[in-house]
């Protein structure tokens, strides 16, 4: 019986990504098999010596007397404390039949597509388990935290353990491309380091009291991950409340500079409900994912342009 290989995109992540460790199978509206998702936990975290049942994770705070009598000072230059690494393989469910062919796909390997490709099938799992389990905290995850992204192939059973006959690493350059080059990931090439330095400022105005974060600035954000993650429909009602609690925001501050970026939001506005309405009307199927992206998109650059004009 000739060998059957698997091809596959496997990622590591330092941190426990919720679902547990098992191998999912999504498939498509028809029915039929669309990836295999394998995820395995590597390495425990260690707790440092003399930790607590409260830092274990025992369950609450210890008693105050027990406190008093029995706990022990801890070091004032602890070691840290080893995380958890997530590995999560994302596998072709159809098989190959030769290792030229596996061969053959992992030289003509579009990088960028197929890893983006993978993160969006594993962010598949992940908010579908945030659904399942009503927590608010699991999130999604994007190319460029992952500490490592492989590509390969291997037998059946060795890529359901996460292994694999081949594999390759595939460099994923945070700052590469032109515009968003990946999920949670606005890095644009070219960009000098005033740039950089301007979320650090924001961050330094915001929590001195200098500055104030828009009610609509949080919705964008929503918006554009639930837009990169296949989910327009949620997007579709964030903007509009976005666009709705933007409007007004902006308008309030006067600013002469952003004008002509307020009167084009206000032209993009009635597409923005429209796209909402037909959210609501096709039971979470919204139309015009082509209009959300782009009233989204400048709605971005409005808010980048207020940023970048001292807020």
């Amino acid at each position: 019986m000739p060998q059957q290989l698997f091809v596959f995109i496997q990622l590591e992540f330092p941190w426990l990504l919720g679902p547990a460790d098992g191998r999912y199978l999504l498939r498509r509206a028809d029915g039929e098999p669309e990836h295999v998702v394998v995820l395995g936990v590597l390495r425990a975290g260690r707790q440092p010596f003399g930790a607590s049942a409260a830092v274990r994770g025992g369950g609450g705070a210890l008693p105050l007397g027990r406190l008093r009598k029995g706990a022990r000072s801890m070091p004032t230059d602890p070691e840290p404390v080893a995380v958890a690494t997530t590995r999560v393989t994302v596998i072709d469910p159809i098989s190959l039949a030769a290792d030229n062919q596996a061969r053959a796909w992992l030289a003509e390997l579009d990088r960028d597509r197929e890893i983006r490709a993978a993160v969006g099938v594993v962010n598949r799992v992940i908010h579908a388990h945030r659904i399942a389990t009503a927590d608010p905290y699991i999130h999604e995850v994007s190319p460029a935290q992952a500490l490592v992204i492989r590509a390969g192939w291997g037998e059946g059973e060795q890529v359901a353990d996460g292994r694999w006959l081949h594999a390759r690493a595939l460099p994923w350059a945070q700052d590469r491309g032109a515009g968003r080059s990946a999920p949670g990931s606005r890095r644009v090439i070219g960009r000098d380091r005033s740039w950089a330095l301007r979320p650090q400022e924001r961050l330094a105005a915001l929590l001195g009291g200098r500055g104030a974060a828009l009610l609509c600035e949080e919705l964008a954000l929503r918006a554009r991950q639930d837009l990169d993650h296949g989910r327009p429909a949620h997007a579709a009602l964030e903007l509009d409340r976005a666009f709705a609690l933007g409007l007004v925001e902006l308008r309030a501050e006067r600013r002469q500079d952003l004008a002509i970026r307020i009167a084009e939001l206000e032209q993009l506005r009635p597409g923005v409900q429209a796209s909402a309405r037909a959210a609501l009307a096709r039971n979470g199927d919204a139309p015009g994912e082509d209009v959300i992206a782009h009233a989204l998109g400048r709605l971005e650059a409005t808010l980048r342009a207020r940023t970048a004009g001292g807020l």
